[in-house]
This record gives C-alpha cells, structure tokens and sequence, in this order.
C-alpha cells in the first residue's frame, strides 16, 4: 500500500467509523499496490490531507484486501475517489488527477474556510 503522508488507512472492518461516523466531508481513495496511477496521486492527497486538516479527511482503502466496501459501492476502476458527507457518498470522481483540479472539484462539498 502507497501511504501518502496525513492520509489513514481504512478497512472493511474500520469503514463504517472513520467515514460515516464523522462530522467533516470524507475524501476516500480507492487504491491498489499494482496501481501506477495511485502512486502518482499519493502526493497530492497527502498535500491535501495536510492543507485541508480542518475541512476533510482523507483516507484510503486498498480494494484488494477490502472486498466487502469496495463491491458496497461498485467501484471498479482505480483510482476511484468518492466524498461522503453525513455517511453518504455525494460524488465520484475516477482516475488521477492534479492538485490543483482535485481541489476545484471538491470545492463544492468543502466547508467554508472559517
């Protein structure tokens, strides 16, 4: 698994309480070892997860040890990127991205900074 700094790991079995059983929007990567794009995006959810502490948690699951949430929510590509927010996924975004577009479509389920 690509750890990105500032971004935790979930499972099937942690899902449910970092993702719906918080109060912030939740930005979760779908992710595997053997996925080249993933690597590429593990810095910039990282940068993320730093600059935006207060208004998202980023987290990331890998698909091929966590089957029960990954088939939950039909993902099928990686990197797959879904937003929660109050315990339900608002948006789906599929394939890496730069930062700075990565941030421009998650403007719209951030919290204004306060």
């Amino acid at each position: 698994m690509i750890h990105a700094e500032g971004v935790a790991e979930v499972t099937d079995a942690t899902f449910d309480e970092e993702v719906r059983g918080t109060g912030l929007p939740v930005l979760v990567e779908f992710t595997a070892d053997w996925c080249g794009p993933c690597r590429q995006l593990a810095p910039v959810l990282g940068a993320i997860a730093r600059e935006e502490a207060g208004r998202l948690k980023v987290v990331q699951i890998d698909v091929d040890h966590n089957p029960e949430v990954t088939s939950r929510y039909a993902v099928l590509s990686m990197p797959t990127l879904m937003v929660f927010q109050d315990g339900e996924p608002v948006k789906s975004m599929v394939g890496a991205r730069p930062k700075r577009r990565l941030l421009q479509e998650l403007e719209d389920v951030l919290p204004a900074a306060v």
